[in-house]
């Protein structure tokens, strides 16, 4: 484990890097759930993009950011809510609540993402594993409850 006021080694990221990307590459080759991966080199942040087919939620691109302390993993979940704004982030609050090691975060234009960050040396196989778990668990469960409280109108039972 590295002290956390000096930064991990270039070696360190390095080996974090070639991890995500060959872990990312065996689960498209292998899990169904994935759909596409694809590594962003628009910025001199390291990162990809895992494109997961879901149930409640058709399509989540789960990102996953290199930076210099730690591994951020995110997905966009909804847009802010047009209707009843307080009852929809509490709901996402309490689900917050639930959840281990992430969280849901208002972003951009007020958006809501499930967001996590993992120290570089915990980085491994199981660890990457349990975050995409944990996402896809976690946006099928919150998704259309979610969207039926920030956007009650538009749903008609």
């Amino acid at each position: 484990m590295t002290n956390r006021h000096t930064p991990p080694s270039a070696a360190l990221r390095e080996s974090v890097e070639t991890k995500v990307g060959t872990w990312l590459a065996e689960q498209l080759a292998e899990n169904p759930v994935v759909d596409s991966v694809e590594l962003d080199t628009s910025t001199d942040v390291k990162r990809w993009v895992a494109r997961l087919l879901g149930e409640e939620k058709a399509v989540s691109a789960v990102w996953f950011h290199i930076r210099q302390r730690s591994l951020i993993v995110e997905t966009y979940l909804m847009p802010a809510p047009e209707e009843h704004q307080a009852q929809c982030y509490e709901y996402l609050m309490r689900r917050s609540a639930k959840l281990r090691g992430m969280g849901f975060v208002i972003g951009l234009e007020d958006a809501v993402y499930l967001q996590a960050a993992v120290p570089l040396d915990w980085v491994d196989d199981d660890e990457l594993d349990w975050l995409l778990g944990s996402f896809y668990e976690a946006v099928e469960q919150s998704f259309r409850p979610a969207m039926r409280i920030g956007f009650a109108s538009r749903f008609t039972d």
